[in-house]
């Protein structure tokens, strides 16, 4: 959880009954797909792997966005693996394109299509590089 502290929620009681250990909730779900992946993906005939995951999320922001999301909150995300980067933006421009799609065509909601600010992303700290000598 190291670089992850301000965002981290320890867990120290199930209930009523206190915990014997505290429990870490984590703030992102890359590090479970990363090491399913090492065991599922053995070679480049095995890719892609296309996963949709929806879960609920709780963010321990300094500021919440109201109307936006509260603490708590439904997220969908996919968690893909190509063989070329060029794989992964054609992934990422055609389920950008079905969501906003979906948006406009279903929900009558706009969509600005785009890059996200960094302010939008949800980033880990920068960790230093081990020096080499």
């Amino acid at each position: 959880m190291e670089g992850f502290a301000p965002e981290v929620a320890w867990v120290t009681h199930g209930g009523l009954e206190p915990l014997q250990e505290r429990m870490c909730v984590r703030p992102t779900s890359e590090t479970l797909f990363c090491d399913f992946y090492k065991n599922d993906i053995q070679s480049h005939r095995d890719l892609p792997r296309l996963y949709n995951q929806w879960c609920s999320v709780v963010r321990w922001e300094k500021t919440t966005r109201p109307f936006l999301r509260s603490r708590e909150f439904l997220w969908q995300e996919g968690h893909t693996a190509h063989a070329t980067h060029e794989d992964a933006q054609a992934r990422t421009e055609l389920m950008l394109n079905v969501y906003a799609d979906f948006c406009e065509e279903v929900l009558a909601i706009p969509v600005i299509k785009g890059r996200k600010t960094d302010k939008e992303k949800l980033q880990a700290p920068r960790r230093p590089t081990p020096s080499r000598r």
